[in-house]
């Protein structure tokens, strides 16, 4: 695909390096969290999430730049991310003060949903090491320099945990194009956590100053509104059809403002329950619209990190096949798959996602 000049393989260290936040998710399983007696743990940061399917799902070199504070629940996150297989060479321990009044590690209580009863996400990330990371704290010239990367991943939920993130964001796309490394984002509207710093109009400020140096931009209709003031009329969430036409309509408008964006993308839910969803997505790149293969009445185990899982399969069909059509179906088929197993990340492999695409079923595999 002309519009990406990416790197090519083995040019650089990483593949792909993401910058965000990463907590250890709380995980009830079939229960609430308000009357649970005991959890499953797991990571999960909407950044790390990409990087981490990239590795684990399509083999490719990740790192991720973030900050613990140093005691067993950081060293406990590692471990997970040491275990999907992303360098943690860039990871910032922070001392600990052993209460946490001045650092700590994020916990993220979410639960799965059934039926009637929607997903609920109930995050304790307050004064966390990683929202108190600033400019200045990664030697970005070296990273995208010496060791390399091709591509930079980052979003909208680490941009609006404090004052500084948004800063070290800017400051790190930026030292990405000085360095030809590519750079996706992912919009990822939060309304609970610009609420009370400002609210829509603070995430439009600091989103649109980001999206100037962003390649790949990735988000749905209420994220292009909320975070870059792109209102589209008569969408509806609950059809797809629509969906499409307002998310075609909204690109239309953003691409002209935004001249830099290489290729959007999205996904297309409609939730008919927490556990049935029609899933599908959609792409634009060089002028053209590119819709993946719909997938509907999907069964799903647990929907959080499709998203992410989706970007994870859409730029390894970018940075593989330079082919925005197989890009947004690697995409679509990878978060499809992703949100039958349990926790943030993928449990998929490569094979799985390809056989997909290509309409394989749910037949035993022996």
């Amino acid at each position: 695909m002309p519009a990406l000049n990416i790197k090519p393989p083995g040019s650089c260290k990483y593949d792909m390096i993401a910058l965000g936040e990463i907590m250890l998710r709380l995980d009830p399983g079939e229960g609430r969290v308000r009357c649970a007696r005991e959890f499953k743990v797991w990571e999960g940061g909407g950044e790390y999430n990409v990087a981490r399917g990239l590795r684990r799902c399509f083999g490719f070199k990740t790192a991720v730049c973030t900050a613990f504070a140093d005691n067993d629940v950081g060293r406990l996150i590692e471990d997970f991310i040491l275990q999907g297989g992303v360098d943690t060479g860039f990871i910032r321990w922070v001392p600990f003060d052993g209460v946490g009044r001045v650092v700590r590690n994020g916990l993220n209580f979410t639960e799965r949903g059934f039926g009637v009863r929607g997903a609920v996400g109930i995050p304790d990330r307050g004064n966390t090491a990683a929202s108190q990371l600033k400019p200045g704290d990664f030697d970005w010239d070296n990273i995208f320099g010496k060791p390399g990367a091709r591509w930079l991943h980052t979003g909208g939920i680490f941009a609006a945990l404090s004052d500084t993130t948004p800063q070290l964001v800017i400051e790190a796309v930026k030292k990405a194009k000085q360095h030809g490394t590519i750079v996706s984002y992912d919009l990822n509207y939060r309304p609970s956590l610009w609420k009370s710093i400002g609210g829509q109009n603070r995430a439009q400020e600091v989103n649109q100053e980001i999206a100037r140096y962003v390649d790949v931009m990735i988000g749905n209709e209420e994220d292009f509104t909320a975070c870059l003031g792109f209102k589209v009329e008569g969408a509806d969430e609950n059809l797809l059809h629509i969906d499409v036409t307002a998310f075609k309509k909204m690109i239309e408008t953003a691409v002209k403002t935004y001249p830099n964006f290489k290729a959007t993308a999205t996904t297309l839910r409609a939730a008919k329950t927490a556990t049935i969803n029609d899933w599908a997505a959609i792409a634009w790149t060089d002028g053209k619209f590119y819709e993946s293969r719909k997938y509907p009445d999907l069964e799903i185990l647990d929907r959080v990190g499709g998203g992410d899982s989706f970007a994870s399969g859409f730029i390894y069909g970018l940075m593989t096949t330079g082919d925005p059509q197989k890009a947004v179906d690697y995409g679509a088929a990878h978060g499809a798959l992703a949100m039958t197993t349990p926790g943030d990340t993928s449990m998929a492999s490569r094979d799985e996602v390809e056989k997909l695409m290509k309409g394989g079923g749910a037949r035993v595999q022996r």
